[in-house]
Order: C-alpha cells, then sequence, then structure tokens
C-alpha cells in the first residue's frame, strides 16, 4: 500500500468546497435558528453527506476509503475466540483482580496498623 498520495489542484478546489459546505451549513444552522429542529438535521445531514462525497472524490478520499476496505479485509482475517475461551479469560481476569484488591487491602491494613502504633 502507498502512503504517498499525490494531489492536483483540483482536489485543492474539491477541499475547499468542503469547507464552504461545512461553514455554510454551520452559518445556516444559526441563520435558520428558529426552524424546527428536525428540518435543521435533515439538512445539515444532507450537507454533510455532499460534503462526505465530495472529500470522496479527491485523492486523500480515495486513500481513505483504500484504507477502510483494507481495515474490513483484515477484520475477516481475525480468529476471534471462542464462548469457552473467553469465559474462561475472563475468569481468570476476574480472579486476578480479586487476588490482588485482598492482597493492597492486607497491605492497607497493615500499614494503618503500623503508622496507628507510631502516632498512638
Amino acid at each position: 500500500m502507498n502512503a504517498e498520495v499525490k494531489s492536483s489542484s483540483l482536489d485543492n478546489v474539491k477541499w475547499l468546497l468542503v469547507l464552504a459546505l461545512i461553514g455554510g451549513g454551520v452559518y445556516g444552522n444559526s441563520y435558520f435558528a428558529d426552524t424546527a429542529l428536525l428540518y435543521r438535521v435533515l439538512g445539515l445531514l444532507a450537507l454533510a453527506g455532499v460534503a462526505g462525497l465530495i472529500a470522496s472524490l479527491t485523492a486523500q478520499g480515495a486513500a481513505f476509503w483504500e484504507l477502510v476496505r483494507g481495515s474490513r479485509m483484515e477484520i475477516r482475517k481475525v480468529v476471534w475466540p471462542t464462548r469457552q475461551e473467553t469465559v474462561q479469560t475472563t475468569m481468570v481476569v476476574v480472579g486476578f483482580v480479586i487476588l490482588v484488591a485482598l492482597i493492597l487491602w492486607a497491605l492497607d491494613s497493615l500499614l494503618g496498623w503500623l503508622v496507628s502504633l507510631v502516632i498512638g
């Protein structure tokens, strides 16, 4: 996978358009503050969808979608633990946490008793 992304001047125009859409959405949301919230949210979602579509048409957007596709392929390769393995591992962790809690409680009690002996 090539980490270097080459952008063109057209990509810069697309990114400016994306920023303008986001800025327009922010301004429009405050300008139409008296309009019902549902309509403002739907408008913002539509603007976000258009901005996302335009951003995906840039070189960086294409590289991002390639990363997402590669990640999905890697997730499919993962060997997930069985239910029995998950339960056993969880029990080991819970047992270890209880053991450490008991050790810390005993240490705290011992140090508290020693300090009370020293200060009387």
